[in-house]
């Protein structure tokens, strides 16, 4: 039986679609870097993801791959506190993802949002497959297989999450219901102590028969201090809390992220993506100082100053939106000043965002340099994370073989 604790567990993953930046790096990478002092995390290289749209341009992933590990090195994500894997090298998502697909109703696929908005987004693409209709699946055994109860992600993501709880919830429903479950589950009751079962028994009828959440949350508090009971017993607890069976699949929950909105160069979302003419759309997180200034220069402002002495509107500047995350409280008054009275002109406005970028991206390349210089280095990384993720994932799926009656020793 396993003995995680799905809350101190936490599980994130990265596409591998080009090179990161400053949106990846303030929208995720930061919160990783806190998150994995304060959790076991397992962030992992989603390759197997990148195929289910870029199936037909197969070319770059393995530099795509590498650029990726060493930006998440880079910014501060340590081997020492976290695991980093690829997760191709750890074949038991690919196994989870088929058991689970056995259970998955087609509906559930379909109905997931993001489905229809990137078949309309990447209309160019030839998206009618098996695999990109039934990734929402491969991300919930990206997650469960580690059985994660945390999973940091943007309210864009929320769906995903629940589509995930959907499926932990329906497989511990087929599944975790023994024979005897309920015979088995009192008997456990007895075992936790006279005080204890009171409790216990308490909370689960206030949860049970008033929806009382908090009780709910008291009770699972109470069994993981217990330490008077099995682990097989303590699962059957936690399912019975619910009315249902032995929790074989524990469901995750999200971790809403509250990071800055990073505008792009060309006042959109910054993307990977370029925009007309070529252009990226992004500030890479080793581009070099001359790049971000070029970058920064050219980037559009309020389309109202069209001369040097238009009074503008910072509100409506794409500008704006990065000084809002890297400029402290009087630069920002200077700008919002400056640029309303036409004090100062749209380059004077960039120059210290320019510096300020700058200063922040100049210690991460100079990590990014040493494991660049390092190949081998980031390799034994990436594959020493995938072989405690292996472990991780064996257990799991012990269970769920177990579970299926593919137990055949």
């Amino acid at each position: 039986m396993s003995t995680v604790d799905p809350q101190r567990r936490v599980l994130s993953g990265m596409r591998p679609s080009g090179r990161l930046h400053l949106g990846h790096y303030h929208g995720v990478l930061k919160n990783w870097v806190k998150l994995q002092h304060e959790y076991e995390c397992f962030f992992c290289i989603v390759d197997w993801h990148a195929l289910t749209t870029d199936y037909d341009d197969v070319g770059n992933i393995a530099q795509h791959v590498s650029d990726m590990a060493v930006d998440w090195l880079a910014a501060g994500v340590s081997p020492s506190s976290a695991n980093m894997f690829i997760q191709s090298q750890v074949p038991e998502h690919a196994e989870l993802h088929l058991l689970l697909s056995m259970i998955c109703p087609l509906s559930w696929l379909e109905r997931v949002p993001s489905y229809k908005e990137q078949q309309d987004q990447l209309h160019h693409k030839d998206l009618g497959t098996y695999g990109f209709l039934g990734y929402p699946l491969l991300q919930a055994a990206d997650i469960l297989l580690y059985r994660a109860g945390l999973v940091p992600v943007g309210s864009d993501q929320l769906p995903h999450i629940e589509f995930a709880r959907e499926v932990a919830r329906r497989f511990n429903h087929l599944y975790g219901r023994e024979p005897g479950f309920e015979a088995k589950a009192e008997a456990a009751i007895l075992r936790l102590g006279k005080k204890t079962a009171k409790l216990y028994n308490s909370l689960r009828k206030a949860f049970q028969e008033q929806g009382d959440t908090e009780a709910l949350d008291t009770a699972r508090a109470l069994l993981k201090e217990v330490q008077s009971i099995t682990l097989g017993d303590k699962e059957r607890l936690f399912g019975y809390l619910e009315g249902g069976g032995k929790v074989l699949l524990p469901e995750p929950h999200a971790l809403l992220s509250e990071a800055p909105k990073m505008a792009g160069l060309d006042g959109g979302k910054m993307a990977t993506s370029h925009f007309k003419g070529g252009n990226s759309n992004a500030i890479f997180l080793r581009d070099t100082p001359a790049e971000v200034e070029d970058k920064l220069r050219r980037m559009p402002t309020d389309p109202a100053r069209v001369h040097r002495d238009d009074p503008g509107e910072p509100s409506r500047c794409p500008v704006w939106q990065l000084h809002e995350v890297y400029s402290d409280e009087p630069t920002l008054h200077w700008v919002q000043q400056g640029c309303r009275s036409a004090g100062i002109g749209c380059i004077d406005c960039k120059g210290p965002l320019i510096e300020a970028v700058q200063a922040e991206l100049k210690p991460l390349q100079l990590r990014a340099l040493d494991y660049q210089d390092s190949p081998e280095v980031v390799r034994n990384i990436l594959a020493e994370g995938a072989e405690r993720a292996r472990d991780e994932a064996r257990e799991t799926l012990i269970d769920v073989r177990a579970a299926l009656g593919l137990n055949y020793r």
